[in-house]
């Protein structure tokens, strides 16, 4: 069987690490794989929470690998995790994420190929504390780049030859974007398992997040534009979003203006995830 490395770049995860090795622990996958979470710019013990699990992965046949840097930075501790992997298929997952039992194991077989390919799960939003939150999540896990594709929302994997279309991960903000576009559509895979992805909490946050993200699909368009003809279809069309504003006018009306708060300020932080 194919093995696989999970890579996990963590920042100051000490108080969700446990919940996302918790996922891994339950999947149901029984052929090799190792899992490597980078710890990068900590000022808690998010390595030290994730070592002291080391026995539990071991017990199951897997390897749980702690690898610390000084510097923080998601780009850096995906390059440095990369240059400890193993060969084989490749995965990538925030440490804020839950994974379905299943998802490993589907994702494995799905990747199972010499041809190049991309995989992720079903994402599903985690419940909010706050209602704007909740309304917001509520309409945009609706729209069709959500419910019908591979988000690669910080959960993802692709096998050797697909891992073969690029070298380092480049400084960028939407590493996830730049890697789910080296592939066609017809080489990206949606696994029918959920995971887990949480919502930033409160209009402010979610409004500085979802501008980021614009920024990052920006960038790419900028610096990579040939990649930009595998987008896909990622926005609704006219009469899409009519459907489903008829369905869901207060999560419609929530989206809109996180949106329209988006186009009307500047966002001078690098990144705020809001929690």
């Amino acid at each position: 069987m194919t093995p696989c490395t999970i890579i996990i770049p963590a920042h100051d995860e000490a108080g969700y690490i446990h919940a996302c090795l918790d996922s891994l622990l339950a999947q149901d996958f029984a052929g090799p794989a190792e899992v490597i979470v980078v710890a990068n710019g900590c000022s808690d013990d998010t390595a030290a929470q994730a070592r002291s699990r080391a026995d539990e992965f071991a017990a199951r046949g897997w390897q749980l690998r702690v690898e610390e840097l000084a510097q923080g930075g998601k780009i850096g501790a995906l390059n440095h995790g990369d240059a400890c992997a193993r060969p084989g298929i490749r995965m990538y997952m925030d440490a804020d994420l839950r994974l379905a039992p299943r998802l490993i194991g589907k994702m494995v077989a799905a990747l199972d190929s010499d041809r190049p390919l991309y995989a992720g799960g079903r994402l599903v939003v985690a419940p909010a504390r706050s209602r704007i939150s909740r309304l917001y999540a509520r309409f945009w896990q609706k729209l069709p780049f959500v419910a019908g594709n591979v988000t690669g929302a910080g959960q993802w994997g692709v096998n050797a030859a697909g891992r073969a279309r690029w070298g380092q991960f480049p400084q960028i903000i939407s590493d996830d974007t730049f890697a789910r576009l080296q592939f066609d559509e017809s080489e990206r895979i949606l696994v029918d398992e959920p995971f887990e992805w949480p919502i930033v909490e409160g209009f402010g946050p979610l409004v500085r997040v979802r501008r980021r993200q614009d920024r990052g699909v920006a960038e790419i368009a900028e610096r990579f534009p040939q990649l930009l003809a595998r987008q896909g279809h990622v926005r609704p069309d006219k009469a899409e979003l009519l459907r489903l504003a008829a369905a869901d006018p207060l999560g419609f009306a929530t989206y809109v203006a996180v949106s329209l708060a988006v186009r009307m300020g500047r966002n001078s932080q690098d990144w705020a995830r809001g929690r």
